[in-house]
């Protein structure tokens, strides 16, 4: 309380003009006092007739005689002698920054205010400002932050005060502008016009907020599928490690196994060579010692000793073996073949699955396909060229599979295909190894009378009417002869015109629901585009096949 009471007499004894500690203090009439020199100079530069009181306003018929005031002179040399200081620093003096009261003398206020009007047209500090708020005429004043940019407000050409907006030239202008070099043109006030524009920056600014709403939730839904996509992914390379090393396993037990079943056989086989080995050495041995008694019996000199030991010998036994026959190059060689047969198999198979694997991989595509339009040239289509190789395993009896299994040809006689639940059996029909999503594009070249270049899922019957091409909700088939095209799906026929050709393009984005079929020669012609949901992975199909020899063939595009 102490330290306030001090700041308050800091206060009182401080002039309300130049703010700082009262010198030559005088107390007018109406009871305010001021520094003598303050309240003279207030009087001599103001305008009004008659001299007032700078704080309440109280006018004089004539300019008061001033004497100084003796008792608040001792009461502020005693204030300064106990430490009473300046007018603090928070009173804010302008500063080079700042811009100062237009009306304070010696060291001058920040201005709080800029009065703008045709009467006057100035800075004022808090003091000089208070008249603004006491005076009728002068509280009808616009009051305004202060700037230094005062002089923008003046006409350079007038010098009055802009209060006016040209619509037609789009600047601001003083009255006199308007009756001169702009008159007759779209002439409003300036507040009219600020309010104006102040509406269409509310409904901009309105627009932008919504659009950073949009925006911020689109970065929260990104970093969302971020965090989604790494865990998706660190969980399928865990998965993924864990089915290979399952494999691995599972072929060292083979490996084991077969090792253990060529060293099961390898002792059978040893033991029994060994057995029968042991068997021919004794036969052996009874006959040399067989030889050995006769040749004795051969040596001996009495005729009748010979004859009757000779007609005493046992009859010589035929040998239990017959002659032994061996294969010294078949030996375990069969089950090298057999295994060297698993090799390739498991090859054959890692290789198409592989392709299946890359392709799913690769079509992993967090953001929506819409925001990559359908390409315009066929150099744009190539860049989402894939290669289409046809699975044997599906493929009618009497097609063909070559060219490293891009082409089907229609034969007059069954091929050597073994049973296998995905073979069309009533149709000349065929499917992809490769499923399909994400966003692909390849080519058939046909060399036939008619070729159906379709689209399917892999559950497609097999057999039936139900399993041609476009004759189910299953697959999307384009019929192409030399005359006409036929979009066929769900067993509803679409005609379609357009220029005849021996290579048809199709386009698929599955994530965008978009399967297009393209004319493709010197340049591309769109047939027909479909607009769906594709719910599964998809297979590329062909049906080929009214005369023998008819074929049809993926190309290769890279």
């Amino acid at each position: 309380m102490a330290q306030k009471g001090v700041q308050l007499d800091q206060e009182t004894f401080c002039c309300s003009i130049c703010l700082e500690v009262l010198k030559d203090p005088v107390t007018i009439p109406c009871g305010h006092s001021y520094c003598m020199n303050c309240i003279n100079n207030f009087w001599d530069e103001g305008e009004e007739k008659l001299p007032s009181c700078p704080q309440c306003r109280q006018t004089f018929t004539q300019k008061p005689e001033l004497g100084k005031n003796t008792m608040l002179a001792a009461l502020v040399e005693q204030m300064k002698k106990s430490g009473l200081q300046a007018a603090p620093a928070d009173h804010c003096y302008a500063g080079p920054e700042d811009v100062a009261c237009d009306f304070c003398s010696g060291r001058k206020l920040k201005a709080i205010i800029i009065i703008i009007c045709v009467v006057c047209l100035a800075y004022y500090c808090q003091k000089h400002l208070q008249p603004h708020h006491d005076a009728a005429p002068l509280k009808k004043h616009q009051l305004v932050d202060p700037s230094k940019n005062l002089q923008d407000n003046i006409c350079p050409r007038h010098g009055e005060v802009m209060k006016m907006f040209c619509r037609t030239d789009q600047k601001s202008i003083c009255y006199l502008c308007s009756v001169e070099e702009h008159k007759g043109h779209d002439i409003v006030s300036a507040a009219a016009e600020r309010t104006e524009r102040q509406r269409e920056m509310e409904v901009s600014r309105q627009q932008i907020q919504q659009q950073i709403q949009d925006r911020e939730k689109d970065v929260k839904l990104l970093q969302q599928e971020v965090e989604a996509i790494n865990q998706s992914a660190d969980k399928t390379v865990e998965d993924s490690e864990e089915i290979f090393t399952e494999l691995i396993s599972l072929l060292q037990k083979r490996s084991s196994d077969v090792k253990q079943q060529i060293r099961s056989q390898q002792e059978t086989e040893v033991r029994r060579v060994r057995e029968l080995e042991e068997e021919l050495q004794q036969e052996i041995t009874d006959l040399k010692r067989r030889d050995a008694e006769m040749k004795q019996l051969s040596d001996t000199e009495d005729h009748n000793q010979f004859l009757h030991n000779y007609l005493s010998l046992p009859p010589l036994s035929e040998s239990i073996h017959s002659s032994i026959s061996i294969h010294p190059l078949s030996y375990f060689q069969d089950v090298t073949a057999a295994v060297s047969e698993v090799r390739g198999r498991l090859q054959d198979i890692l290789r198409d699955t592989w392709t299946n694997i890359s392709l799913t991989i690769t079509d992993v595509d967090v953001l929506l396909s819409d925001s990559q339009p359908e390409p315009k040239s066929r150099a744009g289509f190539l860049k989402y060229s894939c290669e289409i190789t046809l699975d044997p395993n599906t493929a009618h009896t009497l097609l063909l599979l070559s060219e490293e299994n891009r082409k089907v040809t229609f034969m007059d006689e069954n091929q050597s295909y073994s049973d296998h639940p995905d073979r069309f059996t009533d149709y000349l029909q065929v499917l992809s190894r490769e499923s399909l999503t994400g966003r692909h594009y390849w080519e058939v070249e046909r060399k036939a009378n008619v070729v159906f270049v379709a689209v399917s899922y892999k559950n497609i019957s097999r057999s039936g009417d139900e399993s041609l091409f476009g004759n189910n909700d299953n697959s999307w088939s384009l019929y192409c002869d030399s005359e006409k095209y036929i979009f066929l799906y769900n067993s509803i026929d679409t005609f379609i015109s357009g220029p005849p050709t021996s290579r048809i393009g199709v386009y698929l984005d599955h994530r965008a629901g978009v399967l297009s079929f393209y004319s493709v020669s010197e340049t591309m012609t769109l047939l027909h585009r479909v607009q769906t949901s594709f719910t599964q992975p998809l297979h590329a199909g062909v049906w080929v096949g009214k005369n023998v020899g008819d074929s049809a063939e993926f190309c290769k595009l890279r």
